[in-house]
């Protein structure tokens, strides 16, 4: 699929999303000598306790760049992971840990600065999987209580469930059309919205669909977003957050360079979708969705910051630095 130039960067006055979720388009934030900062794909974004701004590149030379939020630089560093692709942030009252996932199969705990502190095993060396079954990481998870939930999304398309100490506990999940399995097992999150139970909110990107589980893996619901390719499901107070890599317009046709943003209520019903067509429903269904304008490319993530501003992360864009949307 062919994109024209993007003249909505040329206008300053273009708003992008729907209802209370509406936004500007700040290009320019993060942009770096790329000859001292070469990014490849910038997977993934997190915020830390200092609002400071923490991506995530698969970009050997600086795997991890810090910005304040005005987009300055602050920092950098690797660990020469050649397709790091999952970032998460816990904080564990002491300190703050990163945990990276790196597509060739590491799964890393490191503090800020980054030293490694805790590696998990590939479930084959660990008699988890079969040799013969693929594993490619691409997200965790942490609980309330510690326990770590890994996403093989590229690889068997099960979630692996270990306690706080790195004990496998479980896998769920696994490679099918049924409600408990998945194709794209990309991304989690844990949900705890309204003060309820937590429970675990798994990307099936094939499915266009973001699928609920106990903490113990059993299914519960599919929240099914007709026509969008979404990424990890990322939460900032009552709404959920989504990058959309594609968008199609028949059933699992994606097109290139077709990306938006998603983001839905507390109901799980969609509300705006910056980038994309307006989100509407019909007895309750909701249609398809879709790119509208071309304002992205592939959308891989997203980092909602204090004034509800959305950082967007894109892969095989150009090598381009993350795109800020301003909450207006």
């Amino acid at each position: 699929m062919s994109i024209k130039p993007n003249l909505i960067y040329s206008n300053p006055s273009m708003i992008l999303g729907h209802g209370d979720f509406k936004y500007q388009v700040d290009k320019k934030w993060g942009m770096l000598d790329f000859a001292k900062f070469p990014v490849n794909n910038c997977h993934e974004m997190v915020m830390d306790r200092k609002k400071r701004m923490i991506l995530l590149t698969d970009e050997a030379k600086n795997n991890v760049i810090i910005y304040d939020q005005s987009g300055k630089y602050l920092d950098s560093w690797t660990l020469n992971l050649a397709a790091a692709h999952g970032l998460t942030l816990v904080d564990e009252g002491d300190a703050e840990y990163l945990w990276i996932v790196d597509n060739g199969g590491k799964v890393l705990k490191t503090t800020l600065e980054g030293k490694i502190v805790t590696e998990i095993a590939s479930p084959i060396s660990e008699g988890i999987y079969e040799q013969n079954m693929p594993y490619v990481p691409t997200e965790t998870a942490i609980a309330p209580n510690g326990d770590l939930y890994i996403a093989d999304g590229y690889g068997s398309q099960y979630f692996l469930h270990y306690d706080s100490k790195g004990n496998f506990i479980r896998k769920f999940g696994g490679d099918g059309h049924e409600d408990h399995q998945f194709k794209t097992a990309h991304g989690i999150t844990i949900d705890q919205r309204g003060g309820k139970e937590p429970t675990l909110l798994c990307t099936s990107r094939g499915h266009n669909s973001f699928k609920r589980f106990t903490m113990d893996g059993k299914y519960l619901e599919t929240i099914f977003l007709p026509g969008a390719f979404v990424c990890r499901p990322v939460i900032d107070g009552d709404e959920l957050y989504a990058g959309v890599c594609w968008s199609r317009l028949k059933y699992l046709e994606q097109m290139d360079n077709s990306g938006f943003v998603t983001i839905l209520n507390k109901e799980n019903k969609v509300v705006s979708n910056p980038g994309g067509t307006s989100p509407t429903y019909v007895d309750g269904e909701l249609q398809l969705i879709k790119q509208e304008n071309p304002v992205f490319q592939h959308c891989h993530d997203v980092c909602i910051d204090q004034d509800k501003n959305i950082y967007v992360c894109q892969w095989n864009a150009g090598k381009s630095y993350p795109i800020k949307l301003i909450r207006v």
